[in-house]
């Protein structure tokens, strides 16, 4: 059974390879999108997480630590992951290890989420303005 330190040193190898790091963010989010019921208490969180690293890894939003991103990734990895402590096909409780990981690195990286949302505030600001 891998714990959430495994698979961030598995984050740090991956953030490595752009491709591989943007299917994964895509498993997630299609895992997640299925489980959006199970997940209600985490949604918006995981949301963020995944919009974090879809921006890191795509290098549109790049002003973030590497540790900060790999602990990210990390915790969505160990939410695709079918090996963790609480197996997710366990209807009520499968996604409860899962949230608590991702409640854990979102509390970790609350202030550098904080800088990324006030970065996609402004950008979407930018794209509202209007060109006559």
């Amino acid at each position: 059974m891998f714990s959430y330190f495994a698979f961030s040193k598995i984050a740090g190898t991956l953030i490595k390879d752009k491709g591989k790091t943007l299917s994964k963010i895509q498993e997630g989010f299609a895992k997640a999108s299925e489980n959006k019921g199970a997940l209600a208490s985490v949604w918006e969180q995981l949301q963020l997480l995944f919009s974090l690293a879809k921006d890191y890894t795509s290098g549109a939003y790049t002003a973030i630590p590497k540790t900060t991103m790999i602990s990210v990734l990390a915790a969505l990895l160990y939410f695709i992951s079918p090996l963790d402590l609480v197996p997710d096909f366990l209807v009520g409780l499968g996604f409860l290890d899962d949230a608590v990981i991702l409640g854990f690195v979102f509390k970790k990286v609350t202030k550098e989420l904080e800088k990324y949302q006030a970065w996609r505030a402004a950008k979407k600001q930018k794209n509202k303005i209007i060109h006559i």
